[in-house]
């Protein structure tokens, strides 16, 4: 076993030839005379001398599989003398008895596929040099300005040698337009992967919900989540929503810290994150295990809007079927609950439904958990394709508002299941937590 990072390496030696096609492609895309530069993402402060966990460049994660900050990633077609560079942090005994082990330069070709690696701390004397003579930088400007600034200097210390031939850089090319396209289609290694994450986020929802009981704190119910999530070895892929009563209409309610109270239910937003890809899972529950004639009424309007956008997400179809399957069933269900009043098509129109469900029906899935990818393509909705991950998640939050039926005032209800497009329809892999009014309840009681 080599000494450098153990996730690293079981990140890597899992999706070696994956890693290596992907960068192939994008060689492919990026044609002669071309430089690809991918910075690792920074760590980030917490408060004074703590830090926030670290999680790496999801571009770098993608292309490389490495996981550590201070480092470079540069791709280069057609290089003779290697088209795949990695800079990185040198093993440092003392530093990592204090911070953790670190890959190493020696170890990064082996373990990364790398053609070559070097000192992070050497960057200014190499780069230039690779820059010379190349037409077109591969890079995004403007996610992080003291990078760009780092590679700028590069670039004025290029064109100030004598060494060049061919000229210098003439344009910035961004690389997030080319990998994005490339991460909206999943390949069969990252379907697994994220079937993995997808089941492993439905056991801390089943968990969470097993272990509902009036008088619990949301942070208990949020405990139950993640303790199922890092007993297997994966980490939350956002922080969870832990909504109780009110705090289920608040979309993104973080603080979690309130009393759940009996007759009330509970919003669980949360996913686990497993090898870099996310799941992302939604359930609505009674906090006691037995939902009331009102929060029932609601919860199945929601329910039937779900499966109604579900059966939306067919190959052909557009990214935004799905939403206005979701729209309809959730504005007739207003009306028939006295929510809104007026004729159907007109409510619709008028998008009379936006107070009580103000955001879209979901989102591409993957290493983020809002992942890349357009929506629209030349001004129209994209088409859904084979291997393509989304989620559906039509929500109803009816506040404190007058316009409400007192019986159904601060019921917030979103139901949320990660899909895959297939060639023939769809695949839902966040099937393992149940969803059903019935089924709750008698998941809930120990009887499933």
């Amino acid at each position: 076993m080599t000494k450098g990072s153990r996730r690293t390496q079981r990140f890597s030696k899992s999706l070696d030839a994956e890693l290596k096609r992907r960068r192939r492609a994008l060689m492919r895309i990026m044609g002669e005379n071309s430089i690809a530069v991918i910075p690792a993402a920074r760590a980030s402060i917490r408060s004074r001398d703590t830090e926030y966990p670290y999680r790496a460049d999801s571009n770098m994660l993608y292309l490389s599989g490495f996981d550590e900050p201070d480092a470079l990633m540069v791709l280069i077609p057609n290089r003779r003398a290697g088209q795949y560079l990695m800079f990185c942090r040198e093993r440092d005994p003392e530093k990592e008895t204090w911070n953790g082990r670190r890959l190493g330069v020696e170890e990064a070709p082996e373990v990364l596929g790398a053609d070559d690696a070097f000192p992070i701390g050497d960057i200014d004397d190499i780069l230039p040099g690779l820059l010379e003579n190349k037409q077109s930088v591969f890079h995004t400007l403007g996610k992080d300005l003291a990078f760009d600034a780092q590679l700028l200097g590069w670039l004025n210390k290029a064109r100030s040698s004598r060494r060049r031939e061919g000229g210098d850089p003439d344009s910035f090319i961004s690389l997030d337009f080319h990998l994005d396209e490339m991460r909206v289609i999943k390949s069969r290694t990252e379907l697994t992967l994220m079937r993995q994450a997808a089941r492993l986020s439905a056991a801390g929802h089943a968990r969470a919900m097993r272990a509902s009981r009036p008088g619990m704190h949301e942070y208990e119910l949020e405990a139950e989540l993640i303790a199922e999530y890092r007993s297997h070895g994966a980490e939350h892929s956002f922080l969870p929503i832990v909504g109780g009563g009110e705090n289920g209409c608040i979309l993104h309610y973080t603080e979690n810290h309130d009393v759940l109270q009996d007759g009330e239910l509970v919003l669980i937003d949360s996913g686990a994150e497993l090898a870099g890809y996310a799941g992302d899972i939604t359930r609505t529950f009674p906090v006691n295990g037995t939902f009331t004639e009102a929060q029932k009424s609601v919860y199945n309007i929601v329910l039937e809007a779900q499966l109604a956008a579900i059966a939306a997400v067919q190959p052909g179809n557009h990214w935004n079927e799905p939403h206005e399957a979701a729209v309809k069933v959730l504005t007739r269900g207003l009306r028939d609950i006295g929510v809104l009043k007026g004729k159907l098509p007109t409510l619709i129109k008028q998008e009379a439904y936006k107070p009580y469900y103000m955001h879209r029906t979901g989102h591409w899935l993957g290493i983020d958990v809002h992942d890349v990818g357009e929506y629209k393509i030349n001004g129209d909705w994209r088409v859904l394709e084979p291997g393509m991950v989304l989620t559906v998640e039509p929500g109803l939050y009816l506040g404190n508002d007058r316009r409400i039926p007192k019986e159904y005032r601060n019921i917030g209800i979103r139901i949320e299941d990660d899909i895959i497009v297939t060639r023939d329809a769809h695949e839902v892999i966040t099937s393992d937590v149940v969803k059903s009014v019935d089924d709750i309840e008698a998941f809930m009681r120990g009887d499933a």
